[in-house]
């Protein structure tokens, strides 16, 4: 079983499911970070508000995530403004560290219990083949003005050749942060369903969100879901990965609490220290990948073990984990209205996302108010930016198209029923269509069609969160083919076996 962290340390939640028709000016659609501060505060201008979450509040990648908040991105600074200008690295970096001040303020002010501490961030190589990186970073985030340190040394037992640490970031509970901000939402203009999915969005001069127990009609919707849900252009723009996390309890060892990338690990990416009244952890991440183009899942958290016991004195694994991110083609989010529809999104956070999620927020906050923000033009939904795009788009697109070769016929991992082992699901060939199959702990068969809801792509199983997932646009699918998250609205359709002969 995956469990993060997070979602362990984090207070339950019991809000209901929606069960009646209902009219408000915005519905967002998720409950992660950028949905619940949307609401928050919408509803703080007096906007009515629903939230509809299918699952539990900061179930999905908010809870899954590091943790970690930085004026950073995963792809550097240097690399933004290489790519782009001056002018824009410095935006994204001023318009990050105003987000993560707005979490703290927002902590501050309602007491929320999410362990929220400003901490250092560091960016290290092992080795010279990485130090002109780093010089590039420290030349970069001192002229944007970010307090910054060159190291030869780190305070976790990492051999490295240079560093640069960045002084003023942050770290805290991503889900008790969400859980605890949601409390404090205005109840009077905004309420929050758990257990309520949306399956489907009829535009009009309204917009009317079904459910399986209610409507939402609404003036606007924020689609607060990573992926907006349906079929948008952006998607061909957006290129779904996970990455992989484990929290090692340590038997000895008070690491200093920080943010450490490493530029050179062809693996592990990063780790932080974590410590409550239970012990001390290590986070170690890592193992990024597209998603649904694996053969064995499972290894990446062996990986991470092998790397985590290696350097420190670890007693087990508790928890381990992995979350989806949005790769943008052009190195920035796109958030913001998607075509004069009344309809807005955020996605392609990349590994960046609670930062970039609470921007959001911000941005859709003013938007929605009819005021003016200094970073919404920056990361309008709506770009056209082919000059910066067109080397990942072509790529991305290509393996995106290769992956729909898979609906030809004999591309089946099995041809019986028998070949799938207890736990196990495989796609299976039945009459010349594909077959999502597995069989539960107690040996029953459940069939759906291997065919993903959102765009016809045939779905992969995923051994180490047995789940089917889509290598196209990155739906996932519980084994039993509910939604987990992703641009598909509708569950995998459930196939009959008519007879044992039959399998």
């Amino acid at each position: 079983m995956t469990r993060s962290l997070w979602k362990a340390k984090a207070q339950k939640t019991n809000y209901p499911a929606l069960e009646a028709q209902i009219s408000v000016d915005v519905a967002i659609v998720g409950g992660g970070i950028t949905g619940i501060t949307s609401a928050y505060l919408l509803a703080k201008e007096g906007k009515k508000v629903a939230v509809l979450e299918s699952h539990e509040l900061a179930g999905g990648t908010t809870g899954d995530s590091t943790g970690n908040l930085y004026a950073m991105v995963d792809k550097r600074l240097h690399h933004i403004q290489s790519k782009w200008d001056e002018k824009t690295a410095r935006a994204v970096a001023e318009s990050r560290g105003e987000a993560v001040n707005l979490i703290e303020n927002l902590v501050r002010e309602h007491d929320i219990k999410c362990d929220f501490r400003r901490v250092p961030w560091f960016l290290f190589s092992e080795t010279n083949k990485k130090d002109e990186t780093i010089e590039k970073e420290i030349a970069t985030a001192k002229k944007y003005g970010l307090q910054v340190e060159e190291l030869h040394e780190l305070p976790i037992p990492v051999k490295v050749s240079s560093a640069i640490k960045v002084e003023g970031q942050a770290q805290f509970n991503p889900a008790a942060f969400v859980r605890g901000l949601a409390d404090k939402i205005d109840s009077q203009n905004c309420q929050i369903y758990e257990n309520t999915n949306v399956h489907h969005i009829e535009k009009g001069e309204n917009l009317v969100l079904s459910t399986p127990k209610g409507t939402v009609t609404a003036k606007k919707v924020i689609l607060a879901t990573h992926s907006p849900k349906g079929i948008y252009p952006v998607q061909t723009a957006i290129y779904p990965h996970r990455e992989y996390a484990i929290a090692a309890k340590l038997n000895s060892g008070d690491y200093p609490e920080g943010i450490y990338w490493d530029t050179e690990a062809t693996f592990h990416t990063s780790m932080r220290s974590f410590k409550n009244h239970t012990g001390n952890y290590m986070l170690v991440l890592g193992g990024h990948h597209k998603v649904g183009q694996e053969d064995h899942y499972e290894r990446f958290f062996e990986k991470l073990e092998q790397h985590a016991r290696k350097l420190f004195d670890v007693s087990n694994i508790e928890y381990r984990w992995s979350a989806q991110h949005y790769k943008p083609a052009d190195g920035l989010p796109y958030i913001g209205e998607s075509k004069d529809d009344n309809i807005y999104f955020a996605t392609g956070f990349s590994t960046d996302g609670l930062t970039y999620g609470v921007l959001s927020a911000m941005i859709f906050s003013d938007l929605l108010a009819g005021r003016e923000n200094k970073w919404a033009e920056l990361y309008k939904a709506k770009r056209f930016t082919p000059l910066k795009s067109a080397k990942n788009y072509i790529k991305e697109n290509i393996n995106v198209a290769k992956q729909y070769l898979k609906d030809l016929p004999g591309k089946a991992e099995a041809e019986h029923f028998s070949e799938v082992k207890i736990g196990e699901g495989k796609v299976v060939e039945v009459d010349d269509e594909k077959w999502a199959v597995y069989k539960d702990e107690s040996g029953q068969v459940h069939c759906h069609s291997a065919v993903c809801t959102h765009m016809d792509c045939i779905v992969d199983w995923n051994d180490a969160e047995k789940s089917w997932d889509c290598p196209c646009h990155g739906s996932r699918f519980e084994a039993t083919g509910d939604v987990i998250e992703g641009p598909a609205f509708s569950p995998l359709d459930k196939r009959e076996v008519k007879n044992q002969k039959d399998s």
